[in-house]
């Protein structure tokens, strides 16, 4: 990714968009990323709140939720409280990151997931950069298992640094935790 940076100027911008609902006004964030602003520009990543007419789509292009269904339930009520947001390109998901506010009242992604197609092209950082954006504290936490390199890269990738270690959740493979001072 650090080649095709340096191979072209990347246009960052962030649009708040309001849009009514039933309960009134919401903003929602919406992040592009890319050589033009043009939503349907393959170079270009939207990433905005989720809704649920997407929860399949998002769904169908994680492998793990293909064959655990609590991933669904999660991610359907991520959804229904806002605290999903989804990565767009070219019209199709991208992958989505859960964004949670309840880690001992501090900002948890519990969940990154990049679609298969869409790995290492950046999107894994766009969705991180939007949850930090989202992130109402001011740090922002995150983990992931001790095997689990390409999430460990990522995170530092994002500026993330380790903050400890969780023992016994998965048998001899802990959970790293993962920082992120925002404020």
């Amino acid at each position: 990714m650090m080649m095709a940076a340096a191979c072209m100027a990347v246009h960052v911008r962030w649009a708040i968009s309001t849009r009514e609902n039933p309960t009134g006004k919401e903003h929602s964030l919406m992040y592009y990323a890319g050589n033009s602003a043009a939503q349907g520009d393959e170079s270009t990543v939207l990433v905005r709140t989720a809704s649920p007419e997407e929860i399949d789509a998002m769904l169908a292009c994680d492998a793990y939720a293909q064959s655990h269904p609590e991933r669904g339930d999660a991610v359907r009520d991520a959804v229904a409280k806002r605290q999903c947001l989804l990565a767009i390109r070219a019209g199709q998901v991208a992958g989505y990151v859960l964004l949670r506010h309840d880690f001992f009242d501090y900002g948890f992604v519990s969940l990154v997931v990049v679609a298969p197609g869409q790995q290492r092209r950046g999107v894994g950082r766009r969705l991180l950069a939007a949850a930090e954006s989202a992130c109402q504290t001011a740090k922002l936490f995150t983990s992931t298992n001790e095997s689990n390199l390409t999430a460990q890269r990522l995170f530092a990738s994002a500026g993330f640094v380790r903050s400890g270690q969780i023992d016994h959740l998965d048998e001899g493979d802990p959970e790293l935790v993962y920082v992120k001072f925002l404020r």
